[in-house]
């Protein structure tokens, strides 16, 4: 079965060569999608029995909204009972992995090799920088902006520019940092008990 038939689209959508579209994907008006993006292949879904796995049946489908663009070999899975969702306006670069039952606000621009884990929410107008990874079922609040090789393990509820990455240095300099940082704990506690013995309360109990 070809592309055309597996893929229902609205007027004047485009596209390429090579896109395969599992059955009940429907793509909006005026949306683009690029050579070898993948539109409603199965979810990751398995269930663990008796040591080994066995694949859960992916029943929903994939909605690309109007004016959506689609980069190469961008992947969309479709939901595992209700759709995975690309609302209107989205742009995603090439190279992404969109999870299943994931939903992905209007006018949200998404770039490369990032990774969306399954039934996450991204809410309206947010920008994505590269290399991103989303762990799955969290939500992402409209107008946010997460830089690039950010790890989001948790939703986030208001709208800002978020980040998690620590810019690189030259090696040894780096080792010496992680270093510290895996110090960092002991030497809170030296300091907790040099404020006790000198009667000064620490900021945490402070709040406490």
């Amino acid at each position: 079965m070809n592309t055309a038939q597996r893929v229902r689209r609205a007027g004047l959508a485009t596209v390429a060569a090579l896109v395969i579209g599992g059955s009940g994907v429907a793509i909006g008006a005026r949306t683009v999608v690029q050579s070898g993006a993948v539109i409603g292949g199965d979810g990751f879904g398995y269930a663990p029995e008796r040591g080994t796995w066995v694949k859960v049946p992916q029943v929903g489908a994939v909605s690309v909204g109007a004016d959506v663009e689609i980069g190469c070999n961008t992947t969309i899975d479709r939901g595992a009972i209700e759709d995975t969702v690309i609302e209107e306006g989205v742009k995603l670069d090439n190279l992404i992995q969109i999870g299943h039952n994931v939903r992905i606000g209007a006018h949200t621009a998404i770039a490369a090799c990032t990774g969306v884990s399954g039934s996450t929410t991204i809410g309206r107008r947010c920008m994505i920088g590269g290399h991103v990874g989303f762990a799955g079922h969290i939500s992402i609040a409209d107008d946010v902006v997460i830089t690039g090789f950010s790890a989001v393990s948790r939703s986030i509820a208001g709208a800002g520019v978020y980040s998690s990455t620590i810019p690189f240095e030259e090696a040894h300099s780096w080792r010496r940092l992680v270093a510290r940082f895996k110090r960092s704990g002991r030497l809170e506690e030296r300091v907790r008990k040099l404020e006790r013995a000198a009667g000064i309360k620490s900021a945490k109990e402070e709040d406490s």
